[in-house]
């Protein structure tokens, strides 16, 4: 099996409303971004790498990614007006290393377990489509001007996370024959007629959006620093 990893990174990160988008925001030594290649160059079954960035955003990846001299992390490429077509970007750029698989997963989350990646790439084995997700615990009401109206059923509801991984022919084929207009690749692959199964994500693999999330961020960060330098030191 040969798996290959967009990182979508071209996103500017406005809701949060920092000076620079999100995924190059320093959480310790290293941003998001940086910590979302290192996490899958960790990961033996990966063979190639490549992150889709903003066309304005080339020096700041360039620093993020300084000294990360790894053969499997392939030039950054420009993305385009949403997401789903700058994820097809990525996507362009790997058909000529056919990868069987690919795993598509966004900048903002660097904190994803590596447990995670794994049992999505497992079962890509038996299915087309595979989404790392939650499923929904809490109540769910529908509102109107700030009031309750009416419950809704919480049963088969899940929050999708990424990665969210695919057969490479298959999604490449998908988003080709897409509008760009879909908020995630579950939904490129849906109205391909691909079939989409969910693993079990985590809690840690959150996104980074709004300020309180920064600071958890910065937090989580320095919880695995610290973590990674003692687990060093044994």
């Amino acid at each position: 099996m040969t798996v290959a990893v967009v990182i979508v990174a071209a996103g500017r990160g406005r809701r949060l409303g920092a000076e620079i988008p999100k995924q190059y925001i320093p959480l310790g030594p290293a941003c998001s971004l940086r910590r979302v290649a290192e996490l899958f160059l960790s990961v033996d079954a990966v063979q190639w790498i490549v992150p889709v960035i903003h066309p304005d955003d080339q020096s700041l990846c360039a620093r993020a990614s300084d000294g990360l001299h790894d053969p499997r992390m392939l030039p950054a490429v420009h993305g385009a007006e949403t997401r789903a077509l700058s994820v097809r970007c990525g996507l362009e750029a790997l058909a000529a290393h056919d990868p069987e698989h690919v795993l598509i997963h966004d900048a903002a989350r660097p904190f994803l377990p590596r447990a995670v990646i794994f049992d999505v790439i497992d079962a890509l084995q038996h299915s087309t489509g595979v989404c790392a997700a939650l499923p929904v615990v809490d109540a769910l009401w529908t509102s109107r001007d700030g009031a309750a109206r009416a419950a809704v059923p919480r049963e088969g509801i899940w929050r999708a996370q990424t990665p969210q991984a695919f057969s490479f022919a298959s999604i490449l084929n998908a988003h080709r024959n897409h509008d760009g207009s879909a908020t995630d690749d579950v939904a490129v692959a849906m109205q391909a007629g691909l079939n989409v199964t969910f693993v079990k994500g985590s809690e840690r693999n959150y996104k980074i959006t709004t300020a309180d999330d920064l600071e958890r961020a910065t937090r989580d960060a320095e919880a695995q620093d610290a973590a990674d330098v003692r687990a060093h030191r044994r």
